[in-house]
């Protein structure tokens, strides 16, 4: 495939070299992008832009919650009455402690990685708001004891 070919998504695969200059460093000038690239810094700045209207690409400040004080992390499995997984889902993603939900398949219905200061905030946020929430069955807690690797690189093959 040539840098200006398209894969089934729409993304080219100059797209993808911009991505994954930006994975590794978001605040990298679109200047420096460019003459990495070969192309111009107008090409690289649209480019950017569509992808980020497009909802291919944002570019954020990630924060390490355990830097801020966060000192609690979990994955938390999640059961759900079979009607209620999507509004139950809805509701969870609402919470401010909760920074994933997915919907699974496999023995939970939803998997839900929460962030508290601490273990009591934890224990507050499991039994006296997840727990509540209409819907919600069972739950099952992985409490985190050490991040082997946290990512936001990745280039699909």
């Amino acid at each position: 495939m040539q840098q200006g070919s398209r894969d089934a998504d729409g993304v080219s695969e100059l797209d993808q070299s911009i991505i994954e200059r930006l994975q590794a460093d978001g605040r990298r000038p679109y200047t420096r992008i460019a003459a990495e690239l070969g192309v111009s810094e107008a090409a690289v700045r649209a480019r950017t832009n569509r992808l980020i209207e497009r909802g291919v690409l944002q570019i954020v400040g990630v924060a390490d919650p355990l830097k801020l004080g966060y000192d609690q992390m979990a994955m938390i499995g999640v059961r759900c009455e079979g009607d209620q997984l999507m509004p139950a889902a809805a509701a969870i993603a609402e919470l401010p402690e909760v920074i994933y939900v997915v919907v699974t398949a496999g023995a939970f219905d939803l998997l839900v990685e929460a962030v508290c200061r601490d273990n009591e905030a934890l224990l507050s946020f499991l039994t006296e708001r997840l727990r509540r929430i209409p819907g919600v069955v069972a739950t099952e807690t992985f409490v985190y004891l050490r991040i082997v690797k946290q990512s936001y690189q990745w280039a699909p093959s």
